[in-house]
């Protein structure tokens, strides 16, 4: 195993109910930015609901709504802007990945003299920011507990993130129950997404990982018992309850200790999101398989032979086991769980594909297999 450092300060209220730990925030302060996307939470009566706890807490709320998904870096400007002008002392985060991605960047940019985007150009330069509280209504990027906020430039067809320990939120409320109307495609697209998260850190040439690579494992488990079972009855709290904690648990870097790797797949998608801006966790799906056939080698079959055989329960050769996981893996995105299998699907196309390679590739020299601008191009051309 690697050396590693593992600190995750999150506290995590777990369960029905949970939102009455949004008192606590007055720990913080007494001004707060309420950082949300549509009407949902509106409609839901999440909205209401926190509002008189925090209110009662004695907390003055100011808002930012209309976040996107593949949340874009001017709602993050606004958002810096509105917390400069009212002296804002935390951020609330109530929604899923994007919105907490977002109150991350708005956070950390508050506490930057320049403009928010160079922290997503260099890391390094978040010296500080403000408290992060989240209330998680969507399953699937785990946000509410890691140190990373992915940011769109659609303008400049860029999509990317920022890293660092000063972006863990500081509390984070997961009530099942608020994923429970959760679409059937968001709930289809959201278990791809912590599916993927998971690869990226199992497909590792660390051998003796025993313990991460186990926790991966039991992650794709739970996910692959449970996302079939949320979309036939949207509102089983045990298949939500699962899901919900195993998406967390796929990015908290609990899974990944001691085998660390670079990611692959995350920053081939992140170029269909920043040109065409598609539902993340559809790329993802649709990019995966086609990125497992390209690297399944005899240098590679023994890590697919140990996933099919821990995950899917197969017998055989390391090449016949790796080859059926990677048709059962197929068959568990497109047949089971309807997601779209072609970027054809998504009215996507050949042109822009080898630029989309040449951007993704420098990113890509760590990985499991390294990749070089024409391995990504030959990924996404097999997804047409």
């Amino acid at each position: 195993m690697n050396n590693f450092s593992f600190y995750v300060p999150t506290k995590i209220w777990f369960g029905k109910g949970q939102i009455s730990h949004l008192s606590e925030l007055s720990e913080s302060g007494s001004r707060v930015l309420l950082v949300y996307g549509g009407g949902s939470i509106k409609r839901l009566g999440i909205y209401s609901e926190a509002m008189t706890i925090l209110k009662s807490a004695g907390l003055e709320v100011f808002e930012l709504s209309g976040v996107e998904p593949n949340p874009r870096v001017e709602k993050a400007r606004e958002g810096i802007a509105l917390c400069r002008a009212n002296g804002i002392d935390m951020l609330l985060a109530i929604g899923g990945g994007s919105v907490i991605d977002t109150a991350k960047s708005i956070a950390a940019g508050v506490c930057y003299d320049g403009d928010v985007w160079e922290l997503i150009e260099d890391s390094s330069k978040i010296m500080a920011a403000l408290p992060i509280y989240t209330v998680l209504t969507l399953s699937a990027t785990g946000s509410e507990m890691n140190k990373n906020a992915v940011l769109s430039d659609l303008g400049r067809s860029v999509k990317a993130s920022m890293s660092s320990d000063l972006l863990k939120p500081k509390m984070s409320i997961c009530d099942p129950t608020y994923t429970f109307t959760v679409s059937r495609r968001q709930t289809a697209a959201g278990t791809a997404d912590m599916i993927s998260h998971t690869f990226e850190n199992y497909f590792s040439p660390i051998r003796d990982s025993y313990l991460s690579s186990r926790f991966s494992e039991a992650i794709l488990k739970t996910c692959i018992k449970y996302g079939p079972i949320a979309l036939a009855e949207p509102d089983n709290y045990e298949a939500r309850a699962n899901l919900m904690w195993a998406s967390t648990n796929a990015i908290n870097g609990i899974a990944k200790v001691g085998a660390e790797v670079g990611w692959c797949c995350h920053p081939i998608e992140h170029e269909l999101s920043a040109y065409y801006d598609v539902n993340h966790g559809e790329g993802l799906a649709i990019i995966i398989p086609r990125w497992m056939r390209h690297i399944l080698s005899d240098a590679t079959a023994w890590k697919f032979a140990e996933y099919g055989r821990n995950v899917w329960d197969l017998e055989g050769g390391d090449m016949e086991v790796a080859e059926t996981a990677i048709a059962r893996t197929e068959e568990f995105f497109y047949d089971v769980m309807g997601l779209p299998k072609t970027l054809g699907e998504l009215d996507i196309g050949e042109d822009k594909i080898d630029l989309m390679a040449a951007n993704a590739a420098p990113s890509l020299k760590k990985a499991f297999v390294p990749l070089d601008k024409s391995d990504v191009a030959a990924i996404l051309r097999a997804c047409l």
